[in-house]
């Protein structure tokens, strides 16, 4: 899925990733959310993406996670 010297990401692991983002906020923000909140969970699909957890429902999972945790933070 990672193409070039371990850096860049396929267009079609962006994709994944920018459709899992896009679902995960929906489903949880009817405005979308935040841009903070976008970066955080958007950071943890990257690593998980660099990582090897490449898959829709592996992604999914994750950003469904760090929603979680992000809610149960204190503000």
């Amino acid at each position: 899925m990672l193409e070039g010297p371990g850096s860049e990401l396929s267009d079609k692991l962006k994709r994944r990733m920018d459709l899992v983002l896009e679902e995960t906020f929906r489903d949880e923000f009817p405005n979308g959310g935040d841009h903070e909140t976008r970066k955080l969970v958007a950071a943890r699909l990257l690593a998980a993406a660099v990582e090897g957890r490449t898959t829709l429902g592996e992604l999914g999972l994750l950003a469904r996670k760090a929603m979680a945790e992000l809610k149960r933070k204190p503000k």
